[in-house]
């Protein structure tokens, strides 16, 4: 017998998941959401059709043991690819201003025909980056050691 991962078998290790359906989608979705990232770490490869981000993610799977342990929260650096890519369009997010810096708040899946569609990743701000893709295929991959959260608190959200 099978049995899916549960989010505490994540414990201390890098994370590495992909994204193929809006299911999965949401879970990348909730362990990016609040990531921090200057502008200048967006890149669109458009003959690898690849868009990526570095970005410095909070780490919610560490959250609840953080907070009973009484230790500083943390953060990492993680790459969030989508593969496929045939287009980018953004609204909001400033161009040329390397110092800018970027709040990731959710991506989501609108699906078009034939497994098509658009990967909306919304931004802190009103902004949004919408990316045309061939197929859905997004993957988080933790590319550093966990380190301290500069706030030492996590992030908080309006109710």
């Amino acid at each position: 017998m099978t049995q899916d991962a549960r989010f505490e078998d994540g414990a201390d290790a890098p994370l590495r998941l992909k994204a193929l359906d809006a299911d999965d989608l949401a879970v990348v979705s909730s362990l990016v959401q609040d990531s921090v990232f200057p502008s200048s770490e967006m890149v669109w490869k458009s003959k690898e059709r690849r868009f990526a981000l570095l970005l410095n993610r909070f780490r919610w799977e560490d959250a609840d043991k953080a907070q009973t342990r009484n230790r500083a929260f943390e953060r990492v650096q993680s790459v969030l690819a989508i593969e496929d890519v045939t287009s980018v369009r953004s609204q909001g997010v400033p161009r040329g201003d390397a110092d800018t810096v970027l709040s990731l708040l959710s991506i989501s899946f609108e699906a078009g025909e034939d497994g098509t569609g658009t990967v909306i990743l919304t931004l802190a701000g009103d902004g949004a980056i919408a990316l045309s893709v061939e197929a859905l295929e997004v993957v988080l991959r933790d590319v550093t050691r966990p380190y301290v959260a500069p706030s030492h608190k996590a992030p908080q959200h309006p109710e």
